[in-house]
């Protein structure tokens, strides 16, 4: 069974992502920026995470 891709909620449309993590830092990818458009969110081609506008239509908790 595999886990759920990551999501981080953001303040701005414009993210970077380069797939480091707390754990890991330097086993990443290279890093890609990332445009939330009118979805609410964004998903990073190479680690899949999910980046989504807080407040926006993706984001659960403005619903």
């Amino acid at each position: 069974m595999s886990n759920p891709p990551e999501t981080v909620l953001t303040t701005t449309r414009r993210v970077k992502c380069d797939g480091a993590t707390d754990i890991a830092p330097a086993l990443g990818h290279p890093r890609v920026w990332l445009e939330i458009d009118e979805r609410g969110y964004a998903e990073c081609g190479y680690c899949d995470r999910r980046f989504v506008l807080k407040g926006g239509v993706a984001d659960a908790k403005a619903a």
